[in-house]
């Protein structure tokens, strides 16, 4: 699995699985029950990750949409 972003806006999170689901490309979101538990919305960001073999066309996806893909390094 290879990370694309990190936030804590659900509805941008939503229109984003739906952008890539479109394109045959299915996302996963990490550390959605774990932010929930903590209590806040923005102390755990939500992680939206694809398998390897799908991570550079999902990249270009979201770039194209305006999206600052994470690049590996700090957040």
């Amino acid at each position: 699995m290879r990370e694309l972003l990190r936030t804590n806006d659900l509805v941008k999170l939503s229109w984003l699985q739906a952008l890539l689901r479109d394109s045959g490309i299915e996302p996963l979101v990490l550390d959605g029950h774990a932010s929930v538990l903590e209590g806040s919305a923005i102390a755990i960001p939500r992680r939206l990750v694809v398998i390897e073999e799908d991570y550079a066309a999902a990249r270009r996806l979201l770039e194209a949409a305006g999206e600052e893909v994470w690049s590996g390094e700090g957040w």
